[in-house]
Order: structure tokens, then C-alpha cells, then sequence
């Protein structure tokens, strides 16, 4: 098997299954992966469009082809040499339905469930009310109404010889020992001696096992007696639709191990930890053995048989203990692997890399998924300069704040009181009882508590810190302190001291010094809850909240971003790739995923708007004008509002295709419904005038409207032109910013990831509109061509300008393994007129150089050219400095036939990039033959 060189991302669901992957093998393997990177293939919900809601770890997915359509992908992958990387879901698991074995047992037998430790639940709730139970938050509204509608009714599983409640696709089975109260009701001898079997199972020990045994038992003698109509007598007795019915269904179901509620209630009310705020994503325990197991099992047999060659492990952040179970992991992988070990098996971890932070070398991973890198290149491509114009713009429309940090707090002060009070209240109850321990902490008071942490949580720099037995590391500490700093300045002078007790208690004092007890393990307890609230509070305040309510630039809001900033310079740049080739050097790199908010090329694009802040404004202000026909109003305000108005511009000038024209009907149409997706989905997680919980249905049906008829509508005619044009204005800049992003993320230190599809333009919008159906048939017949450079560069509108370099630098990197897995960075110095618009780094490897060359924030320089090419005058007296060891040295172009020959031990940049717009430059013969 061929070692890692790059990765495709492909997501399979029952519309784009193993099978049909297996012809696409070939392509990407002319392409130059080296590896398919693929979305979970364990067996998900029915249905599911991205395999993260998990119900049964031990089988692969039968809708993507099962066990069998899995050995045919590896096989072909073996024939081309490639290897398959799995994305594995640690966290969580799909809950709810009737799909998930697991979670059905434990509604069924409460704590006495062999799974009820699967699952991250507090059985001692502080509800007096819900003493060992579950609550079940997945009615469609409050439960008298639900049960008075009679959309809650009893069910007999005739097969099995199970009951259970039902309420449209969730099933809820019954205790077994309460089998007899609806037994005894069927006025039949032989169901009423069954009754009798299953009452004693309240007393008996090996209950579980035996009502299996009775389960069966009642299912035969029921088709042996034919006793369904007996049954159906039964549970007509249970009818909720008659007084005197309900009230017999509602004793029963308050004996269960379970408490029905309305979807509503979880909030507040949650008694088990979920997946961020998702009802439908119950929170697994794998630090225990026996569950790490359980939920690894089907994965390990993959490991061990060689079908598998790297993994992924999705929102490391939300395990207990993130380190230990990565070592874990990785001494179980190498154990499993035997004698293919000689082979690096990687594992990657889908980690948010915060300012300042850095991912622990500790843990036995090769690195994180590539979002921080994403940010990287993102901030290399925006212009500082336009920060304060673009603010001032944003602030002026919205009247929103222009810092983001402002929304962050309010968009997590909002989160943990509403989707995430349960969870916050969790912690703070538990703290509450560790202040009881002590005589000089026995006064501190559950609201004293609650607002400290509140504070605490809402400034939180980073996800979370990993304390533990012994403390926090100095790392972490930075981080706490930079939280507890942000607190006191909101905080009451009075509060001060429970902070300064609160940083104790969640990780400043080594749990190690506590003597084994109760103090010890409700503190341990506490400090995992605590670490893990952090992180889906950062979750949903930033990525689900704020990046959709800020509006100063869109291409600075995605996952992994630090939007606090703008843009960074090329020396920040070098000295993260020099970090990472010396701590993380086989990381991936991706600049699109299945988690971004705008497609890659989208925010390339968008960020040409930072070097045109004042041309924005604007554009902005006569769009508005040609738009206010257009527009609604509700209790007299406008219909969308100016920030979301202003967004939308943003949006389109971002993701219009460069193929589109706006006298195209059906293709606008087209447009506009992904559009319309988008708008809904982007005005619900903002929560600032809808949001999932209360859609404000007529302020929705304006913005559709608005939409609408700007798209389409004949009013809108001449502003729909005038979008089209500025689209056309910036186009040519976007598109080299997108290849400027691809270059580098195909020669920096690290593994290249592409995203499906992304080998064309990438324009897409928020899922699921970046999970769509991928013309694949067009990239294949591309790739088959043998154009020119110079003829890409003149249809560089169809995209396939990007497959082209992706194949040319991925086939230099197959000749090369070992310069770019093991080479040095090189940053190099760029001088002249332009030097700071040039970044230029050397890969090098045992005496072998390879110069990459690349422009970046070059609008000006590109000016009105019609192709995503600075024209070669333009760069003036720009030059970047060679390593000694080249300045006698030819250098071939890989990208275009010339030859370049240095001078004074530089190479003008007007050379370089006079025929294309990136280049990588070598000195080896074998480069460019290789690139071909």
C-alpha cells in the first residue's frame, strides 16, 4: 500500500454508496490521491445523509452496501494502490427511533440495562420527580397534549413479545414487570398466568435474562393460541383517546425506567449528555473499557484484517479524556496491526485550534482534520487594511457590533441559558455539593455558583483544557486564566472569591492530593462535566451562532476560524508551517469541508472584498436603493432586516457561479433554490429574529419573498444585473486567490485533503448544499484532456484551470514523497515594489530544492484583467531570494515551459508567475517530467 500523500474526501449516504465509488478508484488515482478519506460507515439512522448518528457500531452501514460493498472499494483501492482512511463517531451515538439496540434496552431496564453505562446519564436526578429515570425529551409538544391527542399509543410487538409505546417514529418499550398491568387487563386465563411470570420478575435476580426467556414464551403462546385478539382487547384498554383509557396509559408509563417529555423540556431539564444540544445524540461513555470496546469492535476487525489504513476521530473535544483515549486507541491500532506494522498507521483528530493554542504532542495522533490550516491560508488571503471600513460598514447597516469577541459573548450567554441550561445547571449543581464539604465553603450559594460559571464558560478562549488527576498543564492555565480574567471584569467585586474558588475546583488543584472518596470522585465527575460543557458552548456560540449574526466580511466566519482577526501576514504564515512540519508534519490540510459555511472558492472570492472595502460600500448602498420595491415590513420594520439584507449581498457575490447568467431562467432558478436553503437555514442559527426552536414564520416568508423576486422577479431586473457585474468585477481575483489557496495547500508541510468535487470551483453554500450530488462523469472527462496552460487560463470559468494544477503538483508530490513528508521549509524573502504582496517558500529535502511561488492580495494588481493573471509588468522590480545552494542553478517552471536562470541570487517574480498564476520551480530533472 502506497504511503500518504493525499486524501479525497467523499461522503457516502444511500444515494452515493460504496459501490459507486468503486469506478471513480481509477480517477482519483490518475488525479494523484493516494487515499479515500471516507464520511462514517458504520450503520447510521436510516436515512441519513452524513452517517454521524451511529445506531449500531458492529455492522457497516447495509444501505451503503454493507460488509460486501466495502471488500469491493478496498479491493479496487489495493489494485491502484491507494488505502481507505475511516471516520469514526467516539462521542456519540443516534438515540431516539427504533433503531438503536443499545438505547431501547436501557429505556427498557433503567440502571439494570448491561448497556445503561453506555450512555453518559445521571440516574440520581436532581428532580424528586425522576428518581432513576431517563428523561425522554422527544414528544412533538407537551405530554398531556400528546397523550390526549392519541398521538402516544401502546403497541404489542407480536414477534418479539415485547410492549411498547410508540409515538410517530420513536419507540419506547416497557418494563417488563409492568407487562402484567396490560396482560391482566385482556381477560384471558392464559395471558393472566403470563402476568403472574412477569410480575416476579421485580424480585428476581437475572431479571434481563430471564424476561427474554418469558418475552419469548408470550410471543409463542400468543401465535400459538392465536391470542392477538386478546391482546388487541388489552391495549384498547389503554386508549388515550378515552378518559378511561388515558389515565391507565399514564400510570404505566410513569413505572418506567423513562419520563416522557416534550422536545421542549431537554434544555433545561436533561439528564443525559447529548451530542452539542441534539435531542437525537446521546453522549457514550468510551473511557470505560468494556464500552471502548463494544463501540470499537467492528472497527478494530478492520484494522486487524488490513482493510483499513488510517482513521478519523470526529469531535475528539467531547470525550471525557481526549488524551487517554487517543493513546488507547493508537496502542490498540499497533497492536492489532501485528506485522503490517512497519507501515505508519495515521490517526487524525477533528479538533478547533483556538488563538494561542496548539494540539498536544502527547497523544499519539498524527494531527488534527485541517481546519486551523483552513484559517491560515484564509487569513494570508484578506487585506488588514480594509478592516475598519468593512466594520464601520457592517456596524452602520445592522447595527451590530463590528468586534466579534462582542458577539461571541452574547451568542454563549444566549446558548447556556436556553439549548445548553441543563448541562450548565449540571455543573453547577455538582459544584454546589463540593462547596458542602467544606466548613469554609459551606455558605457559597447555588445562584453564586451559577453566575460565576456562567461568566467563566462565556469567556472561555478556547474549547476546553484537558485537566486532570494532576491539574492543569501551564497550557492550559494560560487559558483558564485568560476565562477567569474575562469573568471578573463582569462579575460583582463580591462574586471575585468564588471564582478564585471555582478555578480550584475545575482543575487548578491536582485531584491527586484528595484522599480516595466521595470528594474525590464528585470532583473528578465535575471536572470532566465542566470540560466537556465548554466545548459545545464554544460550538454553538461561535460556529451556530455568531459566524451566522456577524456580517463585516462572511470569508472570515467558518469552522476553525478565529474571525477576531482579519488577515495575518506571510511571516505569520511561514512560522505556522514551520510549527507544524517540526511538531505535526503529516497533519492534514483541507480548505473545504463538510462542515463549512461557504465552499472554498466562495470565501476566496470574498476575500478580494477586503482590499475593496470602499468599492463594497458602495455597491452596497445602491443595491439597497434599487432594492427597497422589493422589500416588506413587519410591525414597521423592514422585511429583511439591513444586516441580513447585507449578508445576502455578501452571499451572492460569493458563491455566483462564473458560468451563470442572469438571463438564464432555469439556471437562476436553480440558484435560487440552494439560495433559499441557505437564507432559512442562516436566519435560525443567527436567533436573532427566528431560530429553530420559533420560526418566525412571517418574517421567513418575507426574506423568501425578497429573495425571490431579486432572483427571478422582472422588478429586479437591473439590480440583478448590477450583482452579475460587480460578480464579474471581482470573479478573476477570486479565482486566483482559489488557486493560490490550492497550491499551497498542496506543497506546505502536511497532507493534502480535497474535499469531493472541490477539484473544480467550489461555490457551494452550508450544508446540505455542500453535500450535493457530485458531477463526477465531467471531472473524469476533463482529466482525460491534455490542454494547454495558456487555453486554462482563458476558460478558466469551468474550473478546469483547478483540476489541472491539483493533478500537476499531486503528480510532482508522487515523485517526491520523501521531500514533501520529510523536506525542510524554506521561507524565503520576497524584496522590490511589491515584495509584500508575494509569499515564496522552498521545500527542501538531501541537497533537492523545490521553490514555490504564489501572489496574494493582488486585486489592484490584477486591475480589469479578464483572466485570474497579473500581467507580468505589474510586478516591477519584485524578486524572491534563493537559498545559496541555487543561485547557480536553472530552474525549470512545472506549471509552463520556461526555464529561469537567477540573478544576484534572486528570480523576478515577473518571470515566475508571467504564465500562470502560482509556480513551483525545481532544479531536479525529473520535476516536471514527473508533473506530467
Amino acid at each position: 500500500m502506497t504511503d500518504l500523500r493525499a486524501t479525497i474526501r467523499l461522503q457516502f449516504h444511500k444515494d452515493f454508496t460504496l459501490d459507486d465509488a468503486v469506478p471513480l478508484v481509477s480517477y482519483f488515482a490518475r488525479l494523484g490521491i493516494s487515499h479515500i478519506y471516507a464520511s462514517p460507515l458504520l450503520t447510521a439512522r436510516p436515512g441519513s445523509m452524513h452517517g454521524y448518528d451511529v445506531i449500531d457500531p458492529t455492522r457497516i452501514n447495509p444501505e451503503l452496501g454493507g460488509e460486501p460493498a466495502l471488500q469491493r472499494l478496498i479491493e479496487e483501492l489495493r489494485k491502484h494502490d491507494m488505502g481507505l482512511i475511516l471516520d469514526i463517531v467516539s462521542n456519540h451515538m443516534a438515540v431516539g427511533g427504533s433503531g438503536n439496540p443499545w438505547w431501547l434496552d436501557v429505556l427498557e431496564w433503567g440502571p439494570m440495562s448491561p448497556f445503561a453505562h453506555f450512555f453518559d446519564i445521571q440516574w440520581q436526578s436532581l428532580d424528586p420527580f425522576m428518581h432513576d429515570q431517563l428523561l425522554v425529551p422527544f414528544l412533538r409538544t407537551d405530554y398531556g397534549e400528546v397523550l390526549s391527542s392519541g398521538e402516544l399509543r401502546l403497541h404489542f410487538d407480536a414477534e418479539q413479545g415485547q410492549f411498547y409505546a410508540a409515538h410517530y417514529d420513536h419507540r419506547f418499550p416497557l418494563y417488563p414487570p409492568t407487562y402484567q398491568q396490560v396482560l391482566r387487563a385482556s381477560d384471558n386465563e392464559t395471558l393472566a398466568a403470563m402476568a403472574d411470570k412477569f410480575q416476579l420478575l421485580d424480585e428476581s435476580a437475572g431479571a434481563w435474562r430471564i424476561a427474554q426467556e418469558l418475552r419469548r414464551e408470550l410471543a409463542e403462546a400468543v401465535s400459538r393460541e392465536s391470542l392477538h385478539g386478546a391482546i388487541e382487547h388489552a391495549l384498547a384498554r389503554f386508549d388515550p383517546t378515552n378518559e378511561g383509557g388515558r389515565k391507565p396509559l399514564h400510570v404505566l408509563l410513569e413505572r418506567q425506567y423513562y419520563r416522557l417529555a416534550s422536545w421542549r423540556t431537554a434544555a433545561d431539564d436533561i439528564n443525559w449528555r447529548r451530542f452539542f444540544d441534539i435531542n437525537e445524540l446521546g453522549g457514550l461513555r468510551v473511557e470505560l473499557p468494556d464500552v471502548f470496546e463494544a463501540t470499537h469492535s467492528k472497527v478494530f476487525e478492520l484494522v486487524e484484517n488490513g482493510s483499513i489504513d488510517g482513521l478519523r476521530i470526529d469531535h475528539v473535544d467531547g470525550l471525557a479524556n481526549p488524551r487517554a483515549y487517543c493513546r488507547r486507541l493508537r496502542r490498540r491500532v499497533d497492536s492489532l496491526r501485528g506485522e503490517q506494522g512497519s507501515a505508519h498507521f495515521p490517526i487524525y483528530v477533528e479538533k478547533i485550534i483556538g488563538e494561542g493554542e496548539a494540539l498536544p504532542t502527547g497523544w499519539g495522533v498524527d494531527g488534527t482534520t485541517g481546519y486551523e490550516f483552513m484559517n491560515q491560508v484564509s487569513l494570508l488571503q484578506h487585506d488588514t487594511e480594509g478592516g475598519t471600513q468593512l466594520g464601520t460598514l457592517w456596524n452602520s447597516l445592522s447595527g451590530r457590533p463590528a468586534d466579534f469577541l462582542e458577539e461571541v459573548y452574547e451568542a454563549r450567554k444566549l446558548v447556556l441559558a436556553s439549548s445548553l441550561a441543563g448541562d450548565l445547571e449540571s455543573v453547577a449543581q455538582g459544584l454546589l455539593q463540593i462547596a458542602r464539604f467544606h466548613i469554609d465553603t459551606r455558605d457559597l450559594t447555588l445562584g453564586a455558583i451559577r453566575r460565576v460559571l456562567t461568566e467563566l464558560v462565556a469567556h472561555f478562549p478556547v474549547y476546553r483544557t484537558y485537566a486532570g488527576a494532576v491539574g492543569r498543564s501551564a497550557e492550559d492555565q494560560v487559558f483558564f486564566d485568560q476565562a477567569k480574567e474575562g469573568a471578573r471584569a463582569y462579575l460583582p467585586e463580591a462574586e471575585w472569591p468564588v471564582l478564585e474558588q471555582l478555578d480550584q475546583w475545575l482543575g487548578g488543584e491536582p485531584l491527586c492530593r484528595l484522599p480516595p472518596g466521595h470528594e474525590r470522585h464528585l470532583r473528578n465527575k465535575v471536572l470532566v462535566r465542566f470540560q466537556q460543557l465548554t466545548s459545545p458552548a464554544a460550538a454553538k456560540a461561535v460556529e451556530d451562532t455568531a459566524c451566522y449574526r456577524a456580517g463585516v466580511l462572511l470569508s472570515r466566519y467558518d469552522v476553525g476560524f478565529d474571525p477576531q482577526h482579519l488577515g495575518a501576514d506571510a511571516a505569520t504564515f511561514h512560522e505556522e508551517c514551520l510549527n507544524r512540519a517540526q511538531t505535526f508534519p503529516d497533519s492534514m490540510l483541507t480548505t473545504a469541508t463538510h462542515d463549512n459555511k461557504r465552499g472554498e472558492d466562495t470565501r476566496a472570492r470574498l476575500a478580494v472584498l477586503s482590499e475593496r472595502a470602499s468599492w463594497l460600500s458602495e455597491k452596497v448602498q445602491t443595491w439597497q436603493g434599487l432594492a427597497a420595491p422589493l422589500r416588506g415590513e413587519l410591525d414597521g420594520n423592514p422585511a429583511p432586516t439591513p444586516g441580513d439584507e447585507a449578508i445576502l449581498y455578501q452571499a451572492l457575490l460569493g458563491s455566483w457561479s462564473p458560468t451563470l447568467d442572469a438571463n438564464d431562467g432555469e439556471a437562476m432558478q436553480g440558484y435560487l433554490d440552494r439560495l433559499l436553503g441557505w437564507q432559512e437555514k442562516a436566519l435560525r442559527e443567527a436567533k436573532l429574529v427566528s431560530s429553530w426552536s420559533s420560526p418566525n414564520e412571517a418574517y421567513e416568508q418575507a426574506c423568501r419573498s425578497f429573495l425571490s423576486t431579486l432572483m427571478t422577479g422582472d422588478d429586479a431586473a437591473e439590480l440583478r444585473r448590477d450583482i452579475a457585474q460587480a460578480v464579474d468585477t471581482i470573479a478573476p481575483t477570486g479565482a486566483l486567490n482559489g488557486l493560490v489557496q490550492t497550491m499551497l495547500r498542496l506543497t506546505v508541510p502536511g497532507v493534502p485533503d480535497l474535499y469531493q468535487g472541490c477539484e473544480f470551483w467550489d461555490f457551494n453554500l452550508v450544508d446540505p448544499d455542500n453535500r450535493r450530488p457530485v458531477d463526477f462523469t465531467a471531472r473524469v472527462e476533463a482529466l482525460q484532456q491534455t490542454p494547454e496552460p495558456a487555453e486554462l487560463l482563458q476558460a478558466w470559468r469551468d474550473g478546469r484551470i483547478k483540476q489541472w494544477l491539483i493533478r500537476r503538483v499531486l503528480g510532482i508530490r508522487a515523485a517526491q514523497p520523501q521531500l514533501f513528508r520529510h523536506g525542510a521549509y524554506v521561507a524565503l524573502e520576497t524584496e522590490g515594489e511589491h515584495a509584500d504582496r508575494v509569499v515564496a517558500f522552498a521545500r527542501r529535502y538531501e541537497g533537492d530544492y523545490l521553490v514555490i511561488v504564489v501572489p496574494r492580495t493582488v486585486s489592484a494588481l490584477l486591475g480589469d484583467s479578464p483572466t485570474p493573471l497579473v500581467p507580468a509588468e505589474r510586478w516591477g522590480d519584485t524578486r524572491v531570494r534563493l537559498p545559496s545552494p541555487m543561485h547557480e542553478n536553472q530552474l525549470s517552471c512545472a506549471l509552463s515551459s520556461s526555464s529561469i536562470s537567477p540573478v544576484d541570487g534572486c528570480i523576478a517574480v515577473s518571470d515566475v508567475l508571467a504564465d500562470f498564476p502560482v509556480n513551483l520551480l525545481c532544479s531536479t530533472p525529473h520535476c516536471k517530467e514527473s508533473s506530467v
